[in-house]
C-alpha cells in the first residue's frame, strides 16, 4: 500500500487514545450535526446520517452524545453553527495536503492551520491548488487474519470493487463511491470484519519522501488530524515501511 494507506492504519490505531480523550466523540458529533442540518434527523431517508451513527456506534459513543447531535442538527436543541471548508496546501518535499474541517470560525480555523503548517515545513495554499489530485473512492480495511487474500478478492470483485491491496497486517478495498455499499454489504454478509470503511479522497499519484522530509510530514499530518476543527486530513506522500512502523510505535 503506498504511504498515505499505511498512515490511515496508523490513525485508527491513535484514534482508540483520542476515544479514551472524549476528542473522537467530539469530531463524530460534529458531523453528526450537520448531516442532520443538511438532509433532516431521520437515518432512513438520510443516507450520510445513518452512516455516521454507525460510525458513531463503532466508537462507543453514548446513544445519548447521538441523539443530542441529531436534535443541535435539525433545531430540536440550541448549539453553536458550524460551516464545512476544505483547507489546502503543501507539506515538506511538495507533499499534497488536504485538510476538511467544520468550523464555527473560519478565520480563527485558517489561522491556526496556516501557523501549523508553516511549523512544520510546509505552507498553506489557495482553495483549489490541490484538490485537484484526489477524487472520491471507497476504502475498506480488512485485517489479514479474516481471510485469504484470493477468496477475499472473489467476494470483493464480483460484489463491484476496483481493487485490492494488501501487506502483512491488512488488505485494502478500493470501490467507485457508487459500488461502496454494496461491496460492504458484501463482506457482512460473509461474516468478515472490517477495521475500517469509508469514502475518502484518494491521491492520483504520490510523492516519495524520506528522512528529515517524512518525519516533518508525518509530524504535520498528526498536529492536523489532532486539531479539535479537522475532521479528515489526505495527503499523497509516500513513505518507506521501516518509517512508518517507527511512527506507528511511537
Amino acid at each position: 500500500m503506498s504511504g498515505h494507506s499505511k498512515w490511515h492504519n496508523i490513525r485508527i490505531k491513535k484514534a482508540r487514545v483520542d476515544q479514551q480523550r472524549g476528542k473522537i466523540f467530539t469530531k463524530v458529533a460534529r458531523e453528526i450535526i450537520i448531516a442532520a442540518r443538511d438532509g433532516g434527523g431521520d437515518p432512513e431517508s438520510n443516507a450520510r446520517l445513518r452512516d455516521l451513527i454507525q460510525k458513531a456506534r463503532g466508537v462507543s459513543m453514548p446513544q445519548e452524545n447521538i441523539t443530542r447531535a441529531i436534535q443541535r442538527g435539525t433545531g430540536e436543541l440550541p448549539g453553536v453553527q458550524y460551516d464545512e471548508v476544505t483547507y489546502e496546501g503543501y507539506g515538506p518535499g511538495g507533499v499534497a495536503i488536504m485538510a476538511q474541517a467544520l468550523t464555527d470560525n473560519r478565520n480563527r480555523t485558517v489561522s491556526e492551520l496556516r501557523s501549523t503548517f508553516s511549523r512544520h515545513g510546509g505552507n498553506l495554499g489557495e482553495a483549489g491548488c490541490v484538490a485537484w489530485m484526489f477524487h472520491p473512492k471507497g476504502v475498506i480495511i480488512v485485517p489479514r487474519d479474516q481471510i485469504e487474500e484470493d477468496a477475499l478478492l472473489e467476494i470483493v470483485l464480483d460484489a463491484g470493487a476496483e481493487d485490492l491491496r494488501g501487506d502483512s497486517h491488512s488488505y485494502d478495498v478500493t470501490t467507485r463511491p457508487e459500488d461502496f455499499e454494496r461491496v460492504k454489504a458484501a463482506l457482512t454478509a460473509q461474516g468478515i470484519s472490517m477495521e475500517s470503511a469509508e469514502v475518502t479522497m484518494v491521491p492520483q499519484s504520490t510523492v516519495t519522501i524520506t528522512g528529515r522530509e517524512s518525519e516533518q510530514t508525518l509530524k504535520l499530518m498528526e498536529t492536523l488530524e489532532d486539531h479539535d476543527d479537522v475532521q479528515r486530513v489526505y495527503a499523497n506522500f509516500d513513505i518507506p515501511e521501516t518509517v512508518m512502523e517507527e511512527a506507528a510505535a511511537a
